[in-house]
């Protein structure tokens, strides 16, 4: 009987790192309780899961994403400049995380990238867009579904 691989109709159980190009960590499992996951829904990015298909249990592996595969590449018009009243008594800072919400009331995460006393702009891309990533996976377990 051969191991059970990663594939559709599977579930699966493992550590992983997230890392950019300088080794800095983005996120990691490798610390705390591992992941588990049904291959396809939607908890991995698809580039991320092709990555492990054909991986078994016990199987560890790094990874080079590329911007397609991860979180796409970042979109200039997701880069907005606002009027710095919007932003009234609010301390800013380069790299400060701030919450929008939409029409639908939904929230729209985005960055400041640069602000002065007339304008701010902040970048609604997602963080990692654009970036050239590894991944970093140690399989604990697969299942079939």
């Amino acid at each position: 009987m051969s191991e059970l691989v990663i594939g559709p109709q599977t579930q699966v159980t493992l550590h992983f790192a997230l890392k950019l190009q300088n080794g800095d960590v983005v996120d990691s499992t490798f610390d705390k309780d591992p992941a588990t996951f049904k291959v396809g829904d939607g908890n991995l990015l698809p580039g991320f899961e092709q990555a492990i298909f054909g991986l078994k249990a016990g199987d560890k592996r790094s990874v080079e994403i590329g911007p397609e595969q991860g979180f796409g590449q970042g979109n200039p018009q997701n880069v907005q400049v606002m009027p710095r009243s919007q932003f009234d008594g609010m301390e800013l800072s380069e790299g400060l995380l701030v919450i929008f919400n939409d029409a639908a009331n939904t929230e729209l995460p985005g960055v400041v990238k640069a602000f002065d006393d007339n304008v701010v702009t902040i970048d609604f891309n997602h963080p990692l867009a654009g970036k050239q990533l590894s991944f970093d996976v140690e399989i604990i377990a697969v299942q079939a579904l």
